[in-house]
């Protein structure tokens, strides 16, 4: 597809969010805002005909934020793209690691890196964004420095590797959701992809009514492949269960499923259906 309007996300260029907006459509125009909230929000007001958000990493799991800004949101899910995570340590030119004092990054990219980080005596400050704390310290000039960012980051702000490779888990990789206006259709995909789709719902605090709600995919054999509670913001103590259905909402076992979810869920709310990412 081509967007018309620019693709958001958050962060600064060269970003692993930056990496998901160019995976959707690598032509179109992107905004670049401060933070996941600011996404929705561009997108909610029309600046952005897009964006994107990660939802969770293999290392770290769920970025729960994401969660709490979707229901917060009018907004739907048209599309997710997974980005694989490379991360290395860079600084200002022209010094060595032993020289380093303070890193620099996100603290989801610190806790990716953190048996590198931790076999050392620096002190780990958490910034914004992985690109980020890369053009705080090019901006600052500030040396003894170093940032946990991508190659490309490092490189987008004149930075100088001083170990690459630094994650703890090879192949890491984050999933990006995609999200626009209701009125914008799921991103295109090939023919037979295979389709996800993903929920809210709430329950009564009672003995069992969890067991029926998942039992409603159970019995029309539609697998949920992440589930995961979040506080209601509500009422004091009571949750909401997010889920990923491995199936399209229009198709006839899920149509099933989710008529019976709502005869025993307090509410329901579909965020979209779209096609699978690969890896």
């Amino acid at each position: 597809m081509t967007a018309v309007g620019p693709i958001a996300y958050a962060g600064e260029p060269g970003a692993f969010a930056e990496d998901a907006a160019l995976a959707v459509e690598g032509v179109a125009p992107r905004l670049a805002v401060p933070g996941f909230g600011e996404v929705f929000a561009a997108v909610d007001a029309g600046r952005a005909e897009l964006g994107v958000v990660p939802i969770e990493n293999l290392v770290n799991g769920t970025v729960r934020e994401i969660l709490d800004l979707l229901v917060a949101h009018d907004l739907r899910i048209v599309g997710e793209v997974v980005v694989p995570v490379r991360l290395c340590l860079a600084a200002l030119p022209g010094q060595s690691v032993e020289e380093i004092e303070r890193v620099y990054s996100h603290v989801q990219a610190l806790g990716q890196a953190e048996a590198f980080l931790r076999s050392r005596p620096w002190t780990l400050l958490s910034t914004y964004n992985t690109a980020g704390s890369g053009k705080l310290i090019a901006d600052r000039g500030e040396r003894r420095a170093a940032a946990v960012l991508s190659p490309r980051a490092a490189a987008q702000y004149g930075l100088e590797i001083l170990v690459d490779e630094i994650g703890d888990v090879a192949g890491n990789r984050t999933r990006f959701l995609v999200l626009g206006p209701r009125t914008v259709e799921p991103l295109p995909a090939p023919a037979g992809a295979p389709r996800r789709t993903t929920l809210v719902f709430g329950v009564r605090n009672e003995p069992g009514t969890l067991l029926a709600a998942l039992r409603a995919f159970a019995e029309e054999g539609v697998n949920l492949s992440r589930l995961e509670s979040r506080p209601s913001r509500e009422r004091p103590w009571e949750y909401v269960f997010f889920a990923d259905a491995d199936a399209d909402a229009g198709e006839a076992e899920c149509i099933r499923a989710l008529e019976a979810l709502r005869s025993v869920a307090t509410s329901v709310r579909v965020f979209g259906s779209y096609a699978r990412a690969e890896g």
